[in-house]
């Protein structure tokens, strides 16, 4: 408490919030600097949360790619997507995977009646390290992991060069 001219006067410290110590989005990093600018409320009467960093690296496959002498293997994780909800395409250097997932829970008990739907889609195109025949390539799907072996083009095949 600070006196003035005999009267109290309630002094007001403000804490200071710590940063967490994973990465913050964009989205957040500005959030965060609002609240420290703006006195709490002002502009902002209800309070939205920006998508985090980690919700929007679940929307896209991780991909693997293994450069071999006569090959390419392209490995994406996708799961809960059905094989039948998911489209690849190529070109001579890159493959685009897209998908989509949809999920649906029910459950009722006497006047209970809960429902839960989720749905959503993907796209990811991958660059390649070398041109591949698009028309030669296989694919399989097993457990959540797709994974493409795409043929490479005879003029970019892997060459080791001796060294004098």
């Amino acid at each position: 408490m600070a006196e003035e001219k005999g009267k109290e006067v309630a002094v007001r410290k403000e804490e200071a919030k710590p940063v967490p110590a994973r990465l913050l989005s964009p989205f957040e990093e500005m959030d965060r600097l609002f609240e420290g600018f703006f006195p709490r409320g002002w502009m902002r009467p209800m309070r939205w949360e920006w998508p985090s960093l980690a919700e929007i690296e679940r929307r896209f496959p991780k991909v693997d790619v293994i450069d071999r002498d006569n090959e390419i293997v392209v490995k994406a994780e996708v799961p809960g997507v059905d094989k039948k909800d998911i489209e690849v395409t190529t070109t001579d250097n890159t493959v685009t995977i897209k998908g989509k997932t949809s999920h649906e829970e029910k459950e009722e008990k006497g006047d209970f009646y809960r429902c839960e739907i989720s749905r959503g889609a993907f796209s990811r195109t991958v660059a390649l390290p070398g041109e591949v025949d698009g028309s030669q390539a296989k694919a399989s799907f097993k457990d959540g992991v797709l994974e493409l072996t795409l043929p490479k083009q005879a003029k970019s095949k892997r060459v080791s060069v001796k060294i004098d």
